[in-house]
């Protein structure tokens, strides 16, 4: 089983540490339902709000009252779910409980006061009892869903040092069971403390996992992966480490390699520990370096960032930061395993950096006093070069790291090392033992300092995570197989001395596969296959060609335009309510015009999450294709509507011919808009792709109507149900 973190999705959230006894199931925590019904209620309320402060719509219609009064059920709802999910964690945290409720019962009172003003069974009698509602308070119901949010925003606060809480106790639980296990002298007393950690062990695994599913930052997300795997294969590691000691206990080596394994475990809980309370013992820092990649394109910002301020930096950063990552690409000169022609070109390219650098920095100054038109494309063109030369520089790293990784695994395909070593074991061969680790020895450095150099070239941060870890995993587990397969040498006939030696071999192996697995995705992520995504409104990739030395000034969008976006977003959101509500009312759900109108009621949903960072849909990229989808499907409708159409008495007929004929144009628009190049102004897309989408999802609910209603009266007039798509009727058989 692979047990990387990060990329290679290794070592996941979901997984269950070690095997066998170990192996059964533990409930989900009370955090993950909280987070559900916050992600239902949030939503909600933010809809309500919207609606209620729509300065042009005075007037609502009937379909905008009973939108207004579905939504206000629907939070007071959501907020129920959710008052009963804080109070049961109330109940089981005394410390916390008085606080929580004190939150639980605020946004129980908002929810109810949202529901209240919000129905308009109250609003036909507002004369004679005098009833407030949305329409006469619209300042009770933004202060109840400004209660409302704030009050969950408290109990999720709560719940969050509630599960903080519980994953401490948890790791402190296992610990303090470790211990027992490392002091442990008898096998009967070890079996049934180690049922005890393997329990423990499990709700562990299942609290960082649920942690780790919730984390927000890539990095720590990685990070966590990382100690959890290492957790989840030192499990299997502990447990034949600890029986070769109890079988050996004068044995040395059999002490050293589960002092090992310990030892990493302790390491592993620290560190899960320290990404979730997000703070180092003793208030230490990061002092792993930046990665040469990092360096550069981190570089190549500052420099771009001439083009619109001469005065952003000073010279001498400059200089200091092109010579730390220079100095960095001498892991690669350095090293035994690089080719002389790699070296020598990466010598070469970093020369040239330097004097490119300098040939900047002398342009850069006359800039600064002479503002002509030549000066700034003379500093356009020296921006250029030295790109190109770090280009060229990180093409030639990448190669000489991904041609000596893959020349390493190829030559190490078949573990003839660890073979032998479990063949002088079992032989009780001292001698040959004494070769094999040495050959090991120096595999394990090879493949250490390979990790090193893929980290530099590995282009995101979760990978150079996941090239850390590998490293570590390879320096670790090298020495420990050589500590077994002694073990085993000095006494050939242990049976469990064997088991162990096959455990570590086994992690070696499989930390093996997991690196040719990051080398390829550490290639994909090079050459733009994968890793990185544009998100919502992000800028698009910088033109090939730089004939035209003006730089591109990107179109962001400013708080207005967001606000635009955020509001024709809910809009959307609720004709996806009303559509769904239309869809109900069909007897027939698997009727064509049901299927396709549901089809695009759910696609107009992603989009409307999309507009809120949320959902399925999580780059520009993905929002173009969901819109091509969700054009298609439109045609595909009106095809449905157009056989339904045939059935029907001409007067019928051409008033829902006339409705089709305004969707159609709206899915051709809408096709010629996601096929458009704007180049730089993603927001102007996105915002002509909702509004087309908005136009046609209002078209979709009366048709939905009509066709419902034109339905029901062919029925009365035949009756008996007549399909849609029934061969006879479409050729006007009925």
């Amino acid at each position: 089983m692979a047990a990387s973190p990060g990329p290679a999705g290794v070592g996941g959230a979901g997984a269950v540490y070690g095997s066998g006894p170990l192996g059964f199931a533990l409930d989900s925590g009370l955090e993950i339902k909280t987070r559900s019904v916050e992600q239902t209620l949030l939503p909600l309320v933010s809809q309500i709000t919207t609606l209620i402060n729509h300065k042009d719509n005075t007037k609502k219609s009937d379909k905008t009252l009973q939108a207004i009064q579905r939504v206000g059920q629907a939070v007071n709802l959501a907020v129920g779910r959710f008052v009963k999910v804080g109070e049961a964690i109330a109940n089981e945290n005394w410390d916390l409980k008085e606080e929580i409720n004190i939150a639980c019962i605020e946004a129980k009172q908002a929810g109810e006061t949202i529901a209240a003003l919000t129905d308009i069974t109250n609003l036909n009698h507002l004369e004679s009892d005098g009833q407030i509602t949305i329409f006469t308070d619209k300042t009770g119901v933004i202060k109840a869903a400004r209660l409302l949010l704030s009050s969950v925003t408290k109990v999720l606060l709560l719940a969050d040092r509630v599960v903080i809480k519980q994953i401490i106790t948890s790791r402190n639980k296992v610990l303090a069971t470790m211990e027992r296990l490392e002091k442990v002298n008898s096998f009967q007393e070890f079996v049934q403390i180690f049922s005890q950690f393997g329990n423990e062990m499990v709700e562990f695994a299942h609290l960082s996992g649920d942690r780790q599913n919730d984390l927000k930052d890539e990095k720590k997300k990685a990070k966590m992966a990382a100690a959890r795997a290492v957790l989840e294969k030192c499990t299997m590691m502990l447990l034949t480490a600890s029986k070769t000691c109890l079988r050996h206990p004068n044995c040395e080596s059999a002490h050293k390699n589960k002092e090992g394994v310990f030892d990493r475990m302790k390491v592993a809980l620290d560190k899960v520990i320290e990404i979730v309370t997000d703070c180092k013992p003793n208030g230490e820092t990061d002092i792993s370096s930046v990665s040469i990649f990092t360096g550069i394109k981190e570089f190549k910002m500052n420099i771009e960032a001439l083009r619109e301020n001469l005065y952003f930096q000073s010279k001498e950063n400059l200089s200091v930061t092109l010579e730390v990552i220079l100095e960095r690409t001498e892991d690669f000169t350095d090293s035994a395993y690089t080719s002389h022609e790699h070296r020598e070109r990466i010598l070469e390219l970093s020369t040239q950096a330097r004097m490119e650098l300098q040939q900047l920095i002398s342009v850069w100054i006359q800039a600064q006093s002479k503002k002509t038109k030549s000066i700034a494309e003379e500093l356009e063109l020296s921006i250029l070069k030295i790109s190109h030369s770090l280009n060229e520089l990180k093409k030639e790293l990448h190669s000489t790291a991904t041609q000596l990784a893959a020349d390493l695994l190829k030559y190490h395909a078949d573990h003839v090392v660890l073979k032998a070593l479990k063949l002088t074991g079992v032989e009780g061969n001292l001698e040959a033992l004494a070769e094999y680790a040495c050959k090991l020895s120096e595999q394990k450095e090879q493949l250490v300092e390979t990790c090193r150099l893929l980290r530099h070239i590995s282009g995101t941060e979760p990978m150079e995570i996941t090239c850390i870890h590998a490293e570590e995993t390879f320096q670790v587990t090298g020495q420990q197989i050589i500590s077994a397969a002694e073990t085993l040498t000095l006494h050939p006939s242990s049976k469990i001395a064997k088991e162990n030696l096959d455990v570590f071999c086994e992690a070696w192996e499989s930390q093996i596969s997991d690196m040719s697995t990051l080398l390829r995705e550490i290639s994909d992520v090079f050459e733009g296959r994968r890793g990185e995504k544009y998100g919502y409104l992000s800028l698009p990739k910088p033109m090939k060609n730089n004939a035209n030395l003006k730089s591109l000034k990107p179109d962001k969008p400013d708080s207005e335009e967001q606000a635009k976006i955020a509001k024709l977003g809910l809009k959307l959101g609720l004709l996806t309510s009303d559509a769904d509500c239309e869809i109900e009312k069909w007897e027939d759900q698997e009727n064509e015009i049901v299927q396709y109108g549901r089809n695009m009621s759910s696609m107009a949903y992603s989009l409307y999450l999309f507009t809120r960072g949320e959902g399925p849909l999580k780059t520009s990229q993905d929002l173009i294709h969901q819109l091509e989808v969700f054009a298609a499907e439109g045609l595909k409708l009106t095809s449905s509507v157009q056989a339904f159409s045939k059935q029907l008495k001409d007067d019928d007929k051409l008033m829902l011919l006339l409705e089709i004929n305004k969707l159609i144009p709206l899915c051709h628009q809408l096709q010629t808009v996601t096929k458009t190049s704007l180049q730089n102004k993603v927001f102007l897309k996105v915002d002509k792709c909702i509004t087309k989408t908005r136009s046609m999802m209002a078209l979709l609910v009366q048709l939905l109507s009509l066709c419902y209603k034109l339905l029901k009266k062919l029925q009365r007039e035949n009756n008996g149900w007549v399909s849609v798509t029934n061969k006879d009727s479409m050729d006007g058989k009925i």
